[in-house]
């Protein structure tokens, strides 16, 4: 069924049927998520947005692309506030055909002057003559490519106080002009002329009321004189207005975000609005992909505690480290040695973490569950030659590119210097490692070496080094990886599992994993002493 085919439906549905006002594409798109059946396309509230007057001072062609933008968001009928039409018989013959092609379900038109001004401004309008405005309404139907367009005729006489008799009569020489409705407009406010007029028009056909004025009279007082559709008219731009207004003062007030954060829609529910998974899965139809491309999966779930009043309202990979979030330096280094397709793994505070160009998964559970759950949420992306990575880590450059160098399965880049590290080393669970060969002055990059076990609690003699959070899984690796976190899901032992209690059932598999060394030239953020640190290291 077209959209115009859902309005004559909604026209002639034996209950009263409700259109909420929109002005663009996204109160379009919430409109129609809040299940309206259908949306009043508000010349005054188009008109609003656009920053002028509700006097014809936006031109139908702008109006039009507005719509169109309206139309492509939604799927549910749109009927437009079509003012006067636009001018004369042939400017309404224009707007009716270019509404048609764009696949807007109605225009609704009032029969006062061009250029028009708002109802409710001003006593006494000039009303167009009847014969005029019925010559208008022969000519947009005459004009129609989609025999189910509906054109609305809006009576102006009671509000510009031309009294009920002459309301009657020009909606009757409307109706019988062809018309498929009849909108009856007031701004008095217990709504009596408004059913008086129901009454006395006896249902010939449709008619659509606007009770902005009159919004205390009851529905159901609306339903039992057979009212066809209430239009809800312009409330979406006033509530816009202002929650606008509150969220712009209160920033310019408090010269920071902390205040409004958490009352606002997330950036995260833009996405959502705008469909941006509908275009991440069309460009794995459509666009080349380079399949021997190295991935990098960051794990950013945690809050980060420790931090305290600093990840109050965001999570530890957001933390400003020397002018730009944790995140955003860890995933420039990514960029800069040649690493575009990124996914982070959000969890905690999940909004705060919107920076562009990156893949999101999220892990709702993280507050109960360990790594391994969180790195689930990414299978899809384990695959090929993969990076792995904490999100609270910095490193050099150096680190990175020597791992990419690297040809093994699954290898892990491990801090020989790992006692120097920390003052106090007790402070922090640490990945500590056992390995085939200690790290020696002759230790060159190129060499990998066998890691024998990975815990938190060996015997100082006999630790080699300390993972610092960061892999690299090649395509075989990779399937091993994603393997036995299958096999983590199907035995249940995945729900607190974390990335040592992953690697430890590999080596028990006797699967070979390998590690390089490094000395220092890196950090993790737990802490503020950390932050401290990360801005000299920077």
């Amino acid at each position: 069924m077209t959209t115009s085919a859902e309005l004559k439906k909604l026209l002639y549905s034996q209950n009263t049927e409700f259109l909420m006002e929109a002005h663009d594409g996204i109160s379009a798109k919430i409109v129609e998520e809040s299940g309206f059946k259908g949306i009043w396309a508000s010349g005054l509230a188009m008109s609003a947005a656009l920053g002028v007057r509700d006097s014809n001072e936006a031109s139908w062609t702008q109006i039009l692309e507005i719509l169109e933008f309206m139309a492509d968001a939604s799927q549910i009928p749109i009927l437009v506030d079509g003012d006067t039409g636009y001018g004369n018989f042939n400017n309404l013959r224009r707007a009716v055909r270019k509404l048609c092609q764009r696949g807007i379900a109605g225009i609704c038109i009032e029969d006062k002057l061009f250029p028009k001004t708002n109802s409710f401004i001003g006593e006494g309008q000039p009303l167009a003559d009847i014969d005029e405005f019925c010559g208008k309404i022969k000519a947009g139907k005459d004009i129609q490519l989609d025999d189910d367009f509906s054109i609305i005729a809006r009576v102006e006489a009671l509000i510009s106080g031309w009294g009920m008799e002459e309301a009657l009569k020009r909606a009757n020489a409307y109706f019988e002009a062809g018309a498929d409705g009849i909108l009856i407009h007031s701004k008095q406010r217990d709504g009596v002329e408004i059913i008086k007029f129901l009454d006395e028009w006896a249902n010939r056909c449709p008619v659509i009321i606007v009770p902005t004025t009159y919004y205390r009279t009851p529905t159901q007082k609306f339903r039992e004189s057979k009212t066809s559709i209430i239009i809800w008219a312009n409330h979406n731009i006033r509530s816009a207005i202002s929650a606008m207004r509150e969220t712009s003062r209160r920033i310019y007030r408090d010269q920071s975000l902390i205040g409004v954060e958490d009352s606002i829609s997330s950036v995260n529910e833009i996405f959502e609005l705008a469909d941006n998974n509908e275009l991440a899965e069309a460009e794995k139809i459509y666009l080349p992909t380079n399949q021997d491309e190295t991935k990098a999966i960051i794990l950013a779930a945690s809050r980060g505690k420790e931090l305290r009043d600093l990840t109050v309202n965001r999570p530890k990979c957001m933390v400003d480290v020397r002018g730009l979030p944790l995140l955003r330096r860890l995933t420039t280094t990514f960029n800069q040695a040649g690493i575009r397709k990124i996914t982070v793994v959000r969890g905690y505070k999940k909004s705060a973490v919107n920076l562009p160009s990156i893949n999101y998964e999220d892990n709702d559970e993280f507050e109960t569950t360990g790594e391994v759950t969180s790195l689930s949420r990414a299978m899809a992306q384990i695959t090929g030659d993969c990076i792995f990575s904490y999100g609270d880590i910095l490193f050099r450059h150096y680190v990175l590119d020597q791992l990419l160098e690297t040809n093994s399965d699954i290898v892990l880049v491990v801090d020989a210097l790992w006692q120097g590290r920390d003052p106090n080393p007790q402070s922090r669970t640490r990945d500590l490692v056992k390995c085939a060969e200690p790290f020696t002055i002759n230790y060159h990059d190129e060499d990998e070496v066998i890691l024998n076990a990975i815990g938190h609690d060996f015997v100082t003699q006999e630790i080699q080094g300390e993972w610092i959070g960061l892999a690299k899984f090649s395509e075989s690796g990779s399937k091993k990886i994603h393997d036995e976190i299958i096999a983590m899901q199907e035995d249940g032992s995945i729900h607190n599992a974390s990335m040592k209690d992953l690697f430890e059932r590999l080596l028990k598999k006797q699967e070979p994993i390998h590690i390089i060394y490094i000395s220092g030239h890196w950090l993790d953020i737990d802490n503020a002493d950390d932050l401290t640190d990360a801005q000299k290291f920077l």
